[in-house]
């Protein structure tokens, strides 16, 4: 058995390999091998087998807590781009993110191993963009989540993301500011849910603005979910203002969004 599953995990990597973007640099591959590991081998092994996924192409983006791949997957003779988030098993940085889980109704029941943390954080992210697309703000569209790993949409063009809303081109950050405050009232509103680190650099721009890495986004039912939402929109207005747009007080935005006044707490911002 332990010859079959060295065989399975070995026509895994070469598909990896086979389909790795040319111009990576060399340590693509020593990244690729600390994130895949064989319980993750096996995982990427079903979403092929069960046609989820055909091939991967190679790291688009590398984080301490996970590696995002460009991959493909035939759909109706049609070829579609899409992004395979991994999530480190060895990295993670557990107290930070059981902030994010343990006042989370959803994960009462996560038990406190290194293992099952991680799967509830990739869980966590599938279901939030699921409850996030389902309210209309823009985001990636999941596909699958297993285990440690995620797979949604891909944003941008043959395996080049799109650029993080800190670096791109805006020509008129006015309409954009609007939109992306639309998107933390759907959210709010229609989704339950504060994103918890909204930043220009958790926001994708490729036409329009695309929310991403809500893996720590929480319900309202959070204890600290208002403390989220003031922080989020903290951001948000202090990076627009930069851009010279004409945004509103944090109190009048918090107001805009919930309806209430804002309770200052400093330290929580």
């Amino acid at each position: 058995m332990v010859v079959v599953l060295d065989k399975r995990i070995d026509r895994i990597d070469r598909k990896i390999d086979k389909g790795r973007i040319k111009k990576k640099r060399s340590e693509d591959l020593e990244t690729t091998q600390a994130v895949i590991d064989k319980r993750t081998a096996m995982i990427l092994y079903d979403l092929i087998n069960r046609g989820y996924l055909d091939s991967m192409k190679g790291v688009v983006a590398s984080g301490k807590e996970s590696n995002v791949y460009w991959a493909t997957a035939e759909e109706n003779g049609v070829t579609r781009d899409l992004a395979v988030k991994i999530y480190r098993t060895s990295t993670m940085d557990f107290k930070r993110i059981w902030v994010y889980i343990q006042g989370d109704p959803r994960f009462t029941k996560v038990k406190r191993d290194t293992r099952s943390i991680v799967y509830a954080w990739a869980e966590k992210e599938f279901k939030n963009l699921r409850l996030a697309d389902e309210a209309g703000v823009r985001v990636p569209k999941p596909v699958v989540w297993r285990g440690n790993v995620l797979v949604m949409e891909f944003i941008g063009e043959n395996g080049v993301s799109a650029p993080r809303l800190r670096e791109a081109m805006v020509e008129d950050p006015e309409p954009v500011f609007k939109i992306v405050f639309d998107y933390v009232v759907r959210l709010y509103e229609k989704a339950e849910l504060v994103h918890a680190d909204l930043s220009e650099y958790n926001i994708l721009y490729w036409d329009e603005p695309v929310v991403i890495d809500v893996s720590q986004a929480v319900l309202l039912s959070h204890p600290l979910a208002l403390d989220f939402l003031a922080r989020d929109l903290k951001n948000i207005l202090r990076y627009f203002s930069s851009l010279g747009v004409e945004v509103p007080s944090l109190e009048e935005a918090y107001k805009k969004v919930t309806g209430e006044e804002l309770v200052w707490r400093q330290e929580s911002l």
